[in-house]
C-alpha cells in the first residue's frame, strides 16, 4: 500500500493512503517525554495518539508488535507479509520539518518466519546485490567520464585531471550534487557549469577562508564572484596554438 505521513494541527503524524481515503495507525519515537493518558505509562519511546492524546502500544493494543529498524529491505517486506497486522515507525526531524519512517512493528511470530525465507535466499540475494553494484559502478564511471568530456568541452583550458575531478565529485550517487540532478543526469550547460563554479569558488577563492572568519555566504560569493567569473573565462577561452 502506497502511503504518505503527514503531521496534523497536534504535531503528531497520520499515514494517509495514497489510492483511498482511509487512514492506517501510525507509531511515533517520541522526542519529547510523554506519559500514556490512559495508564500514565512512561516515558514513553513509542506512542500512538488518540483524539489528541498519547497512549503506550499495550492501551493501543499494539504490545504484542516488536520493532524492525529500518534498513533491510528485503527482511522488512517479508516480515509485513508474514504479520496480519503490521504499523510504521516515523520520528520528527526537526530540521527538515517532517516525518521520516524508522522502521516497522511486527508481529513476533511474522518476524521469525520473514527471518527464515531470508536465510534460505540469502546467498541468491547477495549475489544478485553484487551484480547490480557492479552495473551501477560501470554507469557511474561512464557518466563521470562524459561529466567530465562535457566540462572539457565547455571550458577547454579547464586542466583535463581537474574536470575528472570536478566531474567524480558532482556526479557522486547519493551525494545530492547537481550532478545527479535530473538536469546534471542530461548533462545540461547550466548543470555543468554550476559544478564547475561550485569547485572554483572553493579550490581557486577565499570563499572557504572567509566562512570561517564569520562572513555570511551571500556575502562571501559576493566578494569572489569576480576571481570566479575571471577562471571561468580563462578556461572558456580556446587554445591560443590552435589559431592558425
Amino acid at each position: 500500500m502506497a502511503v504518505r505521513v503527514t503531521p496534523s494541527s497536534a504535531g503528531v503524524g497520520e499515514i494517509r493512503t495514497l489510492t483511498g481515503s482511509g487512514t492506517a495507525p501510525v507509531v511515533i519515537q517520541s522526542l519529547k517525554k510523554k506519559r500514556c493518558a490512559r495508564c500514565r505509562g512512561g516515558p514513553l519511546s513509542l506512542l500512538v495518539m488518540e483524539d489528541r492524546a498519547p497512549r503506550c502500544l499495550h492501551c493501543a493494543d499494539l504490545g504484542h508488535l516488536v520493532f524492525l529498524p529500518r534498513g533491510d529491505t528485503a527482511l522488512t517486506r517479508r516480515a509485513r507479509e508474514e504479520s496480519s497486522l503490521s504499523v510504521v515507525v516515523v520520528r520528527f526531524n526537526r530540521r527538515k520539518s517532517r516525518y521520516e519512517r524508522q522502521g516497522v512493528l511486527v508481529e513476533e511470530a511474522g518476524l521469525a518466519r520473514a527471518e527464515e525465507r531470508c536465510l534460505a535466499d540469502a546467498e541468491a540475494r547477495r549475489r544478485r546485490r553484487a551484480r547490480d553494484a557492479q552495473r551501477r559502478a560501470v554507469a557511474d564511471s561512464r557518466f563521470a567520464e562524459a561529466f567530465a568530456a562535457e566540462i572539457l568541452r565547455l571550458f577547454p583550458r579547464c586542466p583535463p585531471e581537474r574536470a575528472r575531478a570536478i566531474a567524480a565529485y558532482a556526479s557522486q550517487r547519493g551525494s545530492g550534487r547537481v550532478g545527479r540532478s535530473s538536469a546534471g543526469r542530461a548533462l545540461t550547460e547550466g548543470a555543468v557549469t554550476s559544478a564547475v563554479v561550485a569547485t572554483v569558488r572553493h579550490v581557486d577563492t577565499p570563499y572557504d577562508q572567509l566562512l570561517m572568519r564569520g562572513v555570511h555566504r551571500y556575502e562571501a560569493r559576493r566578494r569572489i564572484a569576480a576571481s570566479v567569473q575571471t577562471v571561468l573565462r580563462e578556461w572558456r577561452e580556446a587554445e591560443l596554438g590552435s589559431v592558425g
